[in-house]
């Protein structure tokens, strides 16, 4: 017989629960504290330190006024007006202007320059005669010079895809704080994070006006779910977004939430950058600094948190009319404003810049140089994404002409000429400095593919005889501008032992020219008589000391330009030239700063003696010549007040058309051609000159001034036989020579003529005679 086993008490669960409620609260509290404080490591570390990874930022050169420079008042507009600056009948804040007369007053903007921080001001330009005659600051303070902030290009972003301008809390107008309040969190100041009263208000709000008005988060509630977490809609994440909000609160103060909110909410897509924080969006929306905005431009950027892509202004005016007009009442409903100020908000337009300037892409082909540049400034890539500031030589509206004057001159030259698939370059560099003032690489200059001003090598022609000139000119005793030269036909051998027999343009010979007229008129025979006679190694080494790095062939038609380089390298070479024979690198980037406004790269460069000062003069006095009487005397006809110089190329069947000219300031180079090879038909003067002409009238620009260096005057020279001559012998020549290096005056052949009243001088003699 079995033993029957004794009944077991049945467990209570909840009797079991209730005996260890202790242990499990205990346990659950030291769980929830290992998590909070997991959660709360995880805050410090990113809340605490640099929130952001901040693009580099990349300005444009400042604009410097200086009193007596040569300067129309409109050329000071232009600039203010780029800079989104506003013309207003009474100047009363900062981004503002208004013309008075002779004078121009604005308020400058505040800005952090890379040599330090300058206050907003307010400023009066007075010009007479032509020229910035004053400069005034407030109370009448007088000084010097000024400078305008410079217009921000674009941003490098980052690997994050995230594009933000960090703005204080200290910088951000009360009234955009007190609109975002309303709308999105009216207790923030009262609340610690988490606000079950306001969810119960927003369901109240929405459910009356029939569609949603109010939001239930928290702003910093809205801040970790964007910050820390993702768009994952699911229990533990809204348990997470609590806790963190709750911690967030404990450790850090309501204004320290509320300013990483504004550098954190996003705002807007631009291209594959998305738009975040407040500072960005004004610039993106409105191409203007916050606190520049007005109250109905305010109440758009809180008005567009709910859904940037739904009330996306540039595509949605209607509906963000409407959501905006929605946060006016808010603030009208606040007592924030008055009726009359009320019923003239809702009647204002959105205002929206005309394509945002932010835009990616803009101007690839200048930063294409700048990250090259960048990349050698600053080889290591992290420091690119840590908010510096690149202060380049970008002149914007030099680039924005030169762009323009690219795609619809090559446009109309098409058309007129009945040509297809024409290309283009153009590099406008500052002659005194070497800064690249604007840089274009296509005719499409959106095209961020190959930048034909920096990589497309192409035979530049007679663009390359100047340093054959040069190099003779620099040899006064033998060579100056009255210096007869044969041209009369030859024949030479060439690299490949062939005979060469070279032709003029015109398939003429004028048995004798003098080095003016040849260099004027682009002659090639007594070019290439010239350089043999000074030596092709000559020519190549006054190529190097101009600036022209790559190595070229010494066979004969190097005189006439079979040799390929770059519109950046001819602009190098011109550089120099147009310098007075000083070299300066090229270059597109002045100053790097850190996001502190601490200096961590500048460019130093002085300018190097790369040739004699007296002989460049000759030349560029021979330049001028070509823009008077020569190959581009157009330009006398475009500008017949403007001296200007320059010289224009072309190669063989018509593949390429160069032109370099410049004026007082700066220098232009333009290739055009066929990416093919192709003949195009087209030569300097009527391909690549057109292109300068269309550019220089979209231009102020500055007649060309050079003093006479020491030991240059006016000779005089039989125009036949190039004898230096004394004054006043018929049928002589007068020009600039380096007078030490002359042998004696020679008096006139037989009887001296009767004396004559004096010829009336030219405009070099007026200009630079003793």
């Amino acid at each position: 017989m079995t033993k029957r086993k004794a009944a077991q008490p049945s467990r209570n669960p909840f009797k079991w629960l209730w005996r260890h409620s202790l242990k499990i609260v205990l346990v659950g509290l030291v769980c929830l504290t290992a998590y909070c404080l997991y959660l709360d490591a995880q805050i410090k570390d990113k809340f605490s330190g640099s929130k952001w990874q901040v693009p580099a930022q990349i300005y444009a050169r400042p604009m410097l006024l200086q009193v007596g420079q040569e300067l129309a008042m409109d050329e000071v507009v232009e600039e203010l007006e780029w800079l989104a600056y506003r013309r207003v009948p009474s100047v009363k804040g900062s981004g503002q202007f208004n013309r008075q007369g002779n004078q121009l007053i604005f308020h400058r903007r505040a800005f952090e320059f890379a040599g330090g921080f300058e206050d907003e001001a307010r400023v009066t330009l007075t010009f007479a005669n032509g020229e910035l005659a004053g400069i005034q600051l407030d109370g009448g303070r007088a000084q010097n010079s000024l400078r305008l902030e410079p217009w921000l290009v674009t941003r490098f972003a980052n690997n994050s895809q995230e594009d933000r301008m960090l703005v204080e809390l200290a910088d951000v107008p009360p009234e955009l704080v007190q609109m975002l309040l309303l709308v999105e969190d009216r207790d923030f100041y009262q609340h610690f994070g988490v606000a079950p009263l306001a969810i119960l208000r927003a369901l109240v709000a929405n459910v009356s006006a029939g569609r949603a008005v109010q939001g239930g988060s928290t702003l910093t509630q809205q801040l970790v779910k964007n910050f820390f977490l993702s768009q994952e809609k699911s229990l533990s994440r809204k348990l997470n977004e609590a806790l963190m909000s709750l911690l967030i609160e404990l450790r850090y103060s309501k204004d320290e939430i509320l300013e990483a909110y504004l550098n954190e909410v996003f705002l807007g897509q631009n291209g594959a950058n998305a738009v975040h924080g407040f500072g960005l969006a004004s610039y993106f929306y409105f191409d203007r600094p916050l606190d520049e905005l007005s109250i109905p431009e305010m109440a758009m950027l809180v008005g567009i948190i709910k859904g940037p892509s739904f009330f996306n202004p540039r595509r949605h005016e209607e509906r963000v009319l409407e959501r905006r007009n929605l946060v006016l009442r808010l603030y009208f409903d606040d007592q924030q404003a008055t009726a009359q100020q009320y019923a003239a908000w809702l009647k204002t337009p959105l205002g929206l810049a005309q394509g945002s300037k932010l835009a990616k892409g803009k101007h690839p082909a200048f930063m294409d140089q700048v990250r090259r540049e960048l990349n050698v400034a600053l080889p290591d890539p992290s420091l690119h994404q840590a908010g510096i500031k690149i202060f380049t030589t970008l002149d914007p509206l030099a680039q924005r002409k030169a762009e323009q004057s690219v795609s619809q001159s090559l446009d109309g030259l098409e058309k007129r000429r009945k040509i297809s698939e024409l290309e283009a370059a153009m590099v406008v560099s500052d002659i005194a400095t070497g800064e690249i003032r604007a840089l274009v690489g296509s005719r499409n200059t959106d095209y961020q593919g190959f930048n034909r001003a920096l990589d497309a090598r192409r035979q530049i022609g007679s663009i390359i005889k100047p340093a054959v000139y040069l190099t003779a000119l620099e040899q006064p005793a033998y060579y100056n501008l009255a210096t007869p030269l044969k041209d009369e036909p030859i024949k030479l051998k060439s690299s490949q032992g062939q005979l060469w027999s070279p032709q003029n343009a015109d398939r003429q010979f004028r048995g004798e020219v003098s080095l003016l007229t040849a260099l004027s008129h682009s002659l090639n025979v007594p070019t290439v008589s010239l350089g043999m006679e000074v030596g092709l190694s000559e020519i190549a080494y006054t190529l190097k000391r101009l600036g022209v790095e790559e190595d070229v062939s010494l066979y004969p038609a190097l005189t006439l330009g079979a040799a390929a380089f770059t519109p950046l390298e001819v602009n190098q070479m011109y550089q120099t030239l147009a310098n007075e024979g000083l070299y300066i690198p090229l270059h597109t980037i002045d100053t790097v700063t850190d996001s502190d406004g601490r200096l961590i790269w500048q460019q130093k460069l002085t300018g190097e003696r790369r040739a004699d000062r007296k002989a460049v003069y000759l030349l560029n006095y021979a330049l001028n010549k070509v823009t008077r009487d020569g190959t581009a005397k157009v330009l006398k006809q475009s500008f017949p007040s403007l001296h200007l110089a320059g010289k224009t190329g072309t190669t063989d069947d018509y593949r390429d058309a160069w032109y370099a000219g410049f004026d007082r300031n700066n220098l232009v180079t333009i290739w055009l051609g066929k990416d093919n090879n192709e003949a195009t038909g087209l030569a300097g003067a009527t391909g690549a000159l057109p292109l300068y002409i269309d550019y220089l009238k979209r231009q102020h620009p500055k007649s060309l001034v050079r003093p006479f260096p020491q030991g240059l005057g006016i000779a005089h020279f039989d125009s036949v036989t190039g004898q230096h001559l004394q004054p006043g012998c018929p049928q002589s020549v007068s020009v600039p020579a380096v007078l030490d290096a002359l042998a004696a005056a020679q008096h006139c052949e037989g009887k001296r003529e009767p004396k004559q009243a004096p010829k009336k001088p030219s405009f070099w003699e007026r200009l630079f005679g003793d």
